[in-house]
């Protein structure tokens, strides 16, 4: 019965565009109070404010809506700014993940030593560094960067980690058999085996380099969406803020999708979900 009733590939896509208007309609519908919409916003002034960043020529969403947009935001740079200290967070902190991670699974004594301290750091509240982060690198975007980067992080550290010690010992004892040497081991067996627990933690890092970007501008910045959302809730305008909500989602996603391309790539080798279950 359950099989019955789930979406089939063809018609999956239409599953989801429909959910989504429904969520769409409902809210709109409920927004028609007032009460309802100071708290939650309307979805048709969400999508004018919107268009009014992104379309600054030709039709103007005030003459749909009169009663309220606020003036046009320099959006494109503010985006960038955004867009950027997410890239580079995500960036480097991949980078570090990956070669932190596969450094102490190799080196158990390294590992055994500074296991507290790295508990330690993965269970501190990162965001009480960023005024630290602040005083160091000032309010400019290096200071949001080094923020994201720690939340980046610990994310692709932990999975690189256990990557590399879920290598079969039986695969290591036949490459070993075979004459293959450290720098060998680590191209042929490590780093495949450590590549899919990468990616699986990329799709995650990508939500949490958009976070510390945000979270940094909140806490102390003149450009950034992070900073148009903090003047917005400031002036109680809760539209702008659900603006500014979509289109780093939107983002979001587009960079999340740029991963799961360049995973689909690298990838090749490893069966897929339907080949493993017919084999």
């Amino acid at each position: 019965m359950f099989d019955a009733m789930k979406p089939s590939g063809k018609n999956l896509r239409y599953w989801q565009v429909g959910l989504l208007i429904a969520v769409l309609v409902f809210w709109q519908l409920i927004s028609r109070n007032q009460q309802y919409a100071f708290f939650l916003g309307e979805p048709i002034k969400v999508a004018g404010r919107i268009w009014s960043w992104f379309m600054p020529f030709g039709f103007e969403p005030t003459d749909l809506f009169p009663d309220g947009l606020p003036g046009r935001a320099d959006i494109y740079q503010h985006l960038g700014v955004t867009l950027l200290e997410t890239v580079l967070a995500f960036g480097l902190g991949t980078v570090l993940g990956l070669v932190f991670g596969l450094w102490l699974a190799l080196a158990p004594t390294a590992s055994a030593i500074l296991d507290p301290y790295i508990k330690a750091a993965n269970s501190m509240p990162r965001v009480i560094l960023a005024p630290i982060f602040g005083m160091w690198f000032g309010l400019g975007i290096w200071s949001k960067v080094a923020l994201a980067v720690t939340l980046v992080f610990f994310i692709v550290f932990f999975n690189v980690y256990q990557g590399v010690k879920e290598v079969s010992p039986v695969v290591l004892a036949n490459a070993r058999m075979l004459g293959a040497n450290q720098k060998q081991l680590l191209r042929t067996v490590y780093l495949p085996s450590a590549t899919s627990w990468v990616f699986s933690s990329l799709h995650t890092s990508v939500g949490l380099a958009f976070v510390g970007a945000v979270v940094g501008e909140y806490l102390g910045s003149a450009r950034g969406v992070g900073y148009l959302i903090l003047q917005a809730e400031g002036t109680f305008d809760v539209n702008t803020v659900f603006a500014g909500i979509v289109v780093l989602t939107s983002f979001a996603l587009v960079l999340d999708g740029l991963v799961g391309r360049i995973e689909k790539r690298l990838m090749k080798w490893q069966p897929r979900q339907g080949e493993t279950e017919k084999l």
